[in-house]
């Protein structure tokens, strides 16, 4: 009997390697994605990249999405409220775990366990405790596909943002900037892979600094026409 969970997904590469993981496994039955978005923006949050796009992505994975809606001002307990709102409904449906991407932080996932125990469920992290660098080149040897939208200026410079996740990116990032950018060091975009039913297709956009720290590069989805000649 297959477990119904929720995925949490921040449409990057850590999530579309633990969607294959635990997809593969072939135990659990997601019925949704689950996407924290901020609102003032229509963007997901923290990866920067804009609502339609994270659209596309559930509709191209074939999955539902759930759009948690917070301000850019949203204090923790705001968050928590609004995605509790969430899982209280997927948990009256039957749902008993949410899937994770993390791979190596301790205090988030004690802070995902203690949060969903409140709420009578638990957490899975189908990556969890691998190696950084192995989980890295695993997505790439996959077949997926992403590009960086957002960085650290406090880690990385301006140029590795709006560049696309390859072994030759990895091989350029610092001694002390984790490969999957696990510490917040970087984040990502899945554009293509083995899970998805087509590719897809956006144009690079300004890169913005912002809070005086993130560099963001803006990916401009491509108009729908240009879509449907790709598939044909």
């Amino acid at each position: 009997m297959t477990e119904k969970v929720v995925f949490m997904w921040s449409g990057g590469k850590d999530s579309a390697l633990a969607l294959h993981e635990i997809l593969k496994t072939g135990n659990c039955e997601v019925v949704a994605l689950m996407t924290t978005l901020t609102k003032d923006y229509d963007r997901v949050s923290v990866h920067g990249f804009q609502r339609v796009l994270l659209e596309q992505q559930a509709v191209s994975l074939g999955f539902p999405l759930e759009k948690v809606l917070i301000s850019k001002d949203a204090r923790l307990e705001n968050y928590e409220f609004e995605v509790r709102k969430g899982l209280i409904e997927f948990f009256k449906r039957g749902v008993s775990s949410v899937v994770f991407g993390d791979v190596s932080l301790e205090d988030v996932r004690e802070y995902r366990e203690k949060f969903l125990s409140k709420l009578n469920m638990k957490g899975i992290f189908p990556l969890w405790n691998r190696n950084t660098l192995k989980v890295a080149h695993e997505f790439i040897s996959e077949g997926f596909k992403a590009v960086i939208t957002c960085v650290d200026s406090k880690c990385l410079g301006k140029e590795f943002v709006g560049r696309i996740f390859d072994c030759e990116f990895i091989a350029e990032l610092p001694a002390n900037v984790d490969p999957c950018g696990e510490n917040g060091e970087f984040h990502s975009f899945v554009y293509d892979g083995p899970l998805f039913n087509r590719r897809i297709l956006f144009n690079l956009g300004k890169t913005v600094l912002r809070e005086n720290r993130f560099y963001y590069c803006d990916l401009i989805p491509s108009p729908p026409a240009k879509q449907e000649s790709e598939v044909q």
